[in-house]
């Protein structure tokens, strides 16, 4: 399994992608894929990209953990 590199949320990006929302949830870039395309995951479109702002991630991430971060 591949490491996270980011050891804190203040470390994220403003704007994560697919590999990076893998990457924070210990999981494949595919599944990134799979999740960021999700109904309820609040992803942007911009042009052909689909990017997720930190702290929407984040609020998802404590909405679908029972809130415990």
């Amino acid at each position: 399994m591949k490491k996270c590199i980011y050891k804190s949320y203040d470390e994220l990006p403003l704007f994560l992608n697919a590999e990076m929302i893998a990457d924070v949830l210990g999981m494949s870039k595919s599944t990134g894929y799979v999740i960021m395309n999700e109904k309820d995951f609040p992803a942007l479109k911009i042009g052909s990209r689909i990017v997720v702002p930190k702290d929407k991630f984040r609020e998802w991430v404590v909405k679908n953990s029972g809130g415990n971060l």
